[in-house]
Parts: structure tokens; C-alpha cells; sequence
């Protein structure tokens, strides 16, 4: 074939894909599908986003997933051998890189306080337990006029509260972080006047019932005029929620520190602890070597060491940021104070090899769902007095004629004969309903507990001066960041995204 043939019809060629995929020949101006173009009213306003990726949230760290051994890694001193460890899968989420701390409750504290003037009772049942400090033959009193209001403890973790009001606080803390997403990016004006219903809650904005102070909105490509904000635009971050046990032993033992070769999967140590090494003290070289590397119970009547060379320098807590974080950027992921997490607590994490087998990828144990009440039309009721949509919870008959769900209350066991394994509460077990696990021991607790795969449980409405909290977020998209957009290392890189909340 003629040369300048050839150069004529690969033109001609160029050209018609160029026709088809827009004048500047990228396939993400159209359907890859259909030719149909996106974003365009004339086109039918089918948007596609161009998404940059999750954003962090203040506070939080992106823990990125995979595989380890979740449970007991050492002589079971207790006896009970109830967490055999297994081999699990973790997806990628985010996680805070600090216990939440005194100063962090009383905002929260205060802003029920301000906003529900008329429903004083709310900022009251949001208030911790102060008198947990109070304890017999032991003169702790000053800590419960002192620990949680005091300036001094600002930076402590907050303790006192139950798994109840945990949950209450992981709801706030998504709205105002979604608030002050929509503020930042001037959809929203502030509305610090803001009372009762009239409050802003993530899901009012996103089912149409929130009437606040709207500074602009998006262009709706669909009809050419404006809209809100949808939870589908990715600008709003998914729900903040105590991490599930799995996460939280996952992310405590930070294993990503121990790779022999970045280029392998292969784990050069394992861990006891947050660290490497069978001791509590610091093992490098150095003029840090020896030191005390979390905050425990060194042994009877011994909180802190002598004076003139205090061991890990706290007769109780310890501020948030204290200690070396782990190779997560983790602080006190052992010690300080033991933490809640979501699940409900059963002796043994599977009891079957089936059920490791089914339930290897992300266990938990706990499923409750819930559905936003509607009327007999299909619309959202409206808001409570405290500006909260309606939920109910679904039960397991509802859920039996729904296909692709499974059990909604997973708390029990079931037997070989798909019966459940039910606990006699009161007559041979503590263990109910309402009991939930608790990991990473406190200030008073020997070195045993500080092992990630120890655990305990203390019923969801108790509260204790050893226990506090951290939240953790889902990951949507890639298990790696927003830096890798291409989805797998054999796809190519794409922009980098900065990682930060503003």
C-alpha cells in the first residue's frame, strides 16, 4: 500500500475516534459503553464525578488492611484459651491516631448543652461517670472533682463513659465533621444559633429535612438548575463507629513495621505487643534504651516506679500522645486505658471451622440492621425534636424473606443443627446481650493484657475509670490511599491527592 495512503486513512481513522470519544479524544467525556456523553442537560445529565478521593478526617490515620493471625499469640495465663487464633483478612479504614481525651467529651458536652436548651437531659445522660475514681480504702477522691473538668487533664483519655454513650458521641462527631466539610467548601453558612430540631444531622441534610442556612448549592446537570449535596458526590465522609475487635487488634500490632523486603509479603518478626520484643521496655540502642514503652501496672502497688526515675511517669492515665506511637502512627495502642470496640462479646471468636472459613474477611460479631422509618408511601417521617431521622431495627423474621441477607442479630451461636448456642446470663455466665469486648489493658493492668490478642468484656451501659475509647471511619475505594488511583500495581499511577480534612 502506498505510503502516504496509509497516513491518510490512520488520519481518517483518528479522526472518527476523536468524533466519537469528544474533541479532546478522552473516554471519560462519554459512556464507555453507550458513546453517550456525561455531565450534559442535552444528554440526559447522567453526571460522572471526578472523584479525588476520601479525605482524611482530624484526627484519623489510614490503617491500610490485609491478612494476619487474630487472637491469643502467647501462654494463655487466664486459662480461658478463648480467642484460637485464626488467619483473617482486614480492609483498609481509617482509625484515630489518639484516645479521645477529656478536652474532645467536653466540646461534645458543651455543644448538647448549647444547641438542646430546651432538652437539658440530653447533655446530662452525655456526661461520664465521674464517681467511677471513687474506689474503697483508697483516697482517689480528687479525681472525681478534678479528672474530666480540670484543665490539667485536658489531654487525657476521657473514661467514665459507657459503650451506650460511645455511640451516641460517634454519631455528633460524623455530623460536625460533615458540617464542617459543607461549611469549608461554602455550601453551608455557620450556624452556631442553630436549636432543637433545627440542628444539623447528616442524614436530615441528605433526606431533604434540614432547613439551615444554605449558602449555595451544586449545579444540577440533570435539569440545569441547583441541588444539595448527595452522600453520592463523595464530598461527605462515611460514618465515624468503634473500630470492630478484628480492626483493633490488627491495627495495634501494626505488622506493616516488620516486613523483611517492601517487594514481599513475607513478615520478618511477630508481635507480642505494639512493638517487637517480649518486654515492655525499649530494646534499640541508644540513650532511649530500657525505657518504659507504655503505660501498665508494673506489679503489686507498683503504678509508676520510684521517685527520681518513674517508669512510664503515670499513677493512673497518661496524656493521649504519650509513648511512641506504632508503626501505624498509633499512640497508646497498649496501656493507658483498655478500649471499647463494636463487638458483642462471646468466649470464642468462631467455634467452628466452617464458620472461620465463611467469616474470615472482616469477622465481627454483632449485625444489627436498621432501616429509616417511612410512611405507607415510601417517605421519611419527619425529624425527631432533636433533629434525628426515625430508625427501627429489622428482625430476623423480616429478614428471612429478603434474598442475599444474612442474619440480622449475630450474636449467638449456632450448632451443628443450625440451632443457636444461647447463654444462661445469672445462672452460669456474666456473658449477655448486652456484654462487649474491651482490648488493650489500662494503667492498672500487668503486662499480660497489653498483648493485642487478649480480651475482656464489661456490659455496654457500665462505665470504669480503665476504659475509654477511639473511633474508627471505612475506607471506601482503594485499600492503598488516594495516591494510587489505578486500583492495582499493574494499572498506572494517577495523581496524587493531598490526604487532609481542609
Amino acid at each position: 500500500m502506498n505510503f502516504r495512503v496509509l497516513i491518510f486513512l490512520s488520519a481518517v481513522l483518528l479522526s472518527a475516534s476523536c468524533n466519537i470519544l469528544g474533541k479532546k479524544g478522552s473516554s471519560n467525556d462519554r459512556s464507555s459503553v453507550t458513546g453517550w456523553k456525561y455531565n450534559d442537560t442535552e444528554w440526559g445529565g447522567f453526571e460522572k464525578l471526578d472523584y479525588e478521593g476520601q479525605i482524611n478526617a482530624p484526627n484519623m490515620v489510614l490503617i491500610q488492611g490485609g491478612t494476619f493471625s487474630m487472637g491469643q499469640t502467647d501462654e494463655d495465663v487466664t486459662y480461658d484459651w478463648n480467642n484460637i487464633p485464626r488467619r483473617v483478612t482486614v480492609s483498609s479504614f481509617y482509625m484515630d491516631e489518639t484516645e479521645i481525651s477529656n478536652i474532645n467529651w467536653r466540646e461534645y458536652v458543651y455543644w448538647l448543652e448549647t444547641r438542646y436548651e430546651t432538652f437539658p437531659e440530653v447533655a446530662e445522660n452525655a456526661l461520664p461517670d465521674e464517681k467511677v475514681w471513687y474506689d474503697e480504702l483508697s483516697y482517689n477522691d480528687p479525681m472525681v472533682e478534678t479528672y474530666f473538668r480540670h484543665p490539667a487533664y485536658d489531654d487525657y483519655p476521657v473514661v467514665g463513659v459507657t459503650w451506650e454513650q460511645v455511640q451516641d458521641y460517634a454519631k455528633w462527631r460524623t455530623d460536625r465533621v460533615n458540617e464542617m466539610i459543607l461549611i469549608e467548601r461554602g455550601i453551608l453558612n455557620p450556624t452556631p444559633d442553630q436549636k432543637d430540631a433545627d440542628v444539623f444531622t447528616t442524614d436530615t441534610y441528605l433526606a431533604g429535612q434540614y432547613e439551615g442556612n444554605v449558602r449555595k448549592n451544586l449545579p444540577d446537570v440533570r435539569t440545569g438548575g441547583e441541588r444539595s449535596v448527595k452522600y453520592e458526590d463523595g464530598i461527605m465522609l462515611p460514618s465515624f463507629r468503634l473500630p470492630t475487635e478484628a480492626e483493633w487488634e490488627y491495627a495495634a500490632l501494626a505488622l506493616v513495621g516488620n516486613h523483611d523486603n517492601p517487594q514481599d509479603e513475607l513478615i520478618a518478626e511477630r508481635r507480642y505487643f505494639p512493638w517487637n520484643g517480649k518486654t515492655a521496655r525499649f530494646q534499640k540502642h541508644g540513650k532511649e534504651q530500657g525505657r518504659i514503652m507504655a503505660n501498665f501496672k508494673r506489679g503489686r502497688g507498683d503504678y509508676m516506679g520510684t521517685a527520681g526515675n518513674l517508669n512510664d511517669k503515670a499513677s493512673t492515665t497518661a496524656p493521649v500522645r504519650s509513648f511512641y506511637p506504632n508503626d501505624f502512627g498509633l499512640y497508646n495502642m497498649a496501656g493507658n486505658v483498655s478500649e471499647w470496640v463494636q463487638d458483642v462479646y462471646r468466649p470464642l471468636t468462631s467455634t467452628t471451622l466452617r464458620d472461620a472459613e465463611n467469616h474470615d474477611l472482616n469477622p465481627f460479631r454483632g449485625n444489627v440492621y436498621k432501616e429509616v422509618l417511612k410512611d405507607e408511601y415510601g417517605n421519611y417521617l419527619e425529624k425527631d425534636s432533636l433533629g434525628r431521622m426515625k430508625y427501627r431495627t429489622v428482625t430476623d423474621e423480616e429478614l428471612a424473606n429478603r434474598e442475599n441477607y444474612r442474619q440480622a442479630d449475630a450474636r449467638d451461636y449456632r450448632d451443628g443443627d443450625d440451632e443457636y448456642i444461647m447463654y444462661d446470663y445469672g445462672k452460669y455466665t456474666l456473658i449477655n446481650d448486652k456484654s462487649r469486648v474491651i482490648k488493650g489493658g489500662s494503667w492498672a493492668d500487668r503486662l499480660y493484657w497489653l498483648m493485642p490478642g487478649t480480651r475482656r468484656f464489661k456490659d455496654q451501659d457500665k462505665a470504669d475509670r480503665t476504659i475509654g475509647f477511639r473511633l474508627a471511619m471505612t475506607r471506601v475505594g482503594g485499600p492503598t490511599g488516594n495516591e494510587d488511583v489505578g486500583g492495582n500495581h499493574f494499572k498506572r499511577k494517577g495523581k496524587k491527592v493531598k490526604r487532609s480534612y481542609k
